[in-house]
C-alpha cells in the first residue's frame, strides 16, 4: 500500500512538472493604481490554489479541534455519570454461629443481607 502512496505522489510530481514547463509564459495582472505584474502562469495557479485550500484547511482543522474537545468533554460527564449511578457495592454480613464464633460467606454464596436473630430472642 505504501509502495502505491509513492507512485501515486510521483506520477502526480511529473504530471505537475510537465504542466509547468509546458505552460512557462508570462500572464499580465492588472493592480490597483493602474499597475500591472507579470507572474509565470504555474507561479499564478499555485498561488490561487494555495489561496483556496489554506483557509478551508484552517476552518477544517478548527472544527475538527472543536469536535475533539466536545467529545472528550461528553465522554468525561458519561463516566462521571456511571460511577455516580452504579448501585452501591453491598458488604458481606458475616453470621455467627449459636456459640458466637464467626462464619464467613463461602465463595459464590448469595450474600445474607440480615443477621441471624440474637440467641434468646423471642420470634
Amino acid at each position: 500500500m505504501q509502495f502505491l502512496k509513492i507512485l501515486f505522489w510521483c506520477l502526480l510530481a511529473f504530471v505537475a512538472a510537465v504542466f509547468t514547463v509546458a505552460n512557462w509564459t508570462s500572464v499580465s495582472i492588472r493592480l490597483w493604481g493602474g499597475m500591472e505584474a507579470l507572474v509565470n502562469l504555474p507561479l499564478l495557479l499555485l498561488v490561487t490554489f494555495l489561496a483556496g485550500l489554506i483557509p478551508t484547511l484552517a476552518w477544517h482543522s478548527t472544527l475538527r479541534w472543536r469536535l475533539r474537545s466536545r467529545l472528550a468533554n461528553a465522554e468525561r460527564t458519561l463516566a462521571d455519570l456511571r460511577v455516580a449511578m452504579a448501585p452501591p457495592v453491598a458488604a458481606p454480613v458475616i453470621r455467627a454461629t449459636p456459640d458466637g464464633v464467626p462464619i464467613a460467606p463461602a465463595v459464590g454464596s448469595p450474600v445474607v443481607t440480615t443477621a441471624p436473630p440474637a440467641s434468646g430472642a423471642m420470634l
